[in-house]
């Protein structure tokens, strides 16, 4: 993350629990830090002093935050529902807006950062034997959806890149799935890419933040795919 890519943007706070993975990241201008750990049921002793830690360690305070990103699915119910609500509490206290960030685009994100992919297919294990997954593809450095997220069997995903050299394929999906790498020739398993980390979140939240993308915590949206699963804000903010 680079003072470039803030150059128009507040200080960001990005969380994500979605997955197995809890983390944290935070960025302002001339710098960036992050922490993550895999804890999987532990995410809501966690997260609140890992953040705790970045600021202790950036030197800003929790008054110097002006937007929080947060991870908005798809993945674990349990897991959106506890970043949403830590989202929630803090922009309240902070009075501050906050963006969505697609936990299959984090990935996607990090893949394209960290090791210069160019088209990148995400899928995450979502149980009953389905997948979350998407497909992306690099536009100026950052990850842009090809096509709409979806959960679905594992045998209907399919990749929109038949002419690409090397699809990178990231996500617990691949995993619980190993066939799915069978769909096509050119899908290779960047297996460093398993979890959405909140520090890609931070590329991700600053372009939103420039479109005009950032909402009041009213607004705040979690994204299961599932449609049978309700978001409920808490009492009094209906």
């Amino acid at each position: 993350m680079t003072s470039t890519t803030l150059a128009n943007s507040p200080v960001i706070l990005a969380l994500d629990t979605c997955t197995e993975l809890c983390s944290a990241a935070l960025a302002w201008q001339g710098g960036s830090i992050a922490e993550s750990v895999d804890a999987p049921r532990e995410h809501s002793q966690r997260l609140l002093p890992m953040i705790e830690n970045l600021l202790s360690q950036s030197g800003l305070k929790m008054q110097d935050i002006g937007l929080i990103a947060y991870g908005r699915g798809p993945g674990s119910f349990t897991g959106i529902r506890i970043c949403t609500s830590m989202t929630q509490g803090l922009a309240l206290g902070l009075d501050v807006p906050v963006i969505g960030i697609s936990t299959l685009a984090a990935m996607a994100q990090q893949a394209i950062t960290e090791h210069g992919a160019q088209q990148v297919i995400c899928a995450i294990d979502a149980r009953m034997g389905e997948i979350y997954w998407a497909a992306f593809e690099q536009e100026s450095g950052l990850a842009k959806l090809v096509g709409i997220e979806q959960v679905s069997a594992p045998e209907t995903m399919t990749s929109p890149f038949a002419n690409a050299d090397k699809v990178y394929c990231c996500g617990t999906g691949f995993d619980a799935y190993p066939a799915l790498l069978q769909h096509a020739e050119n899908l290779t398993l960047l297996d460093a890419v398993k979890y959405p980390q909140a520090s890609a979140m931070l590329a991700l939240a600053s372009l939103g933040w420039q479109q005009g993308q950032a909402t009041s915590v009213d607004e705040l949206a979690p994204v299961y795919l599932r449609d049978t699963v309700a978001w409920k804000k808490l009492p009094g903010r209906e």
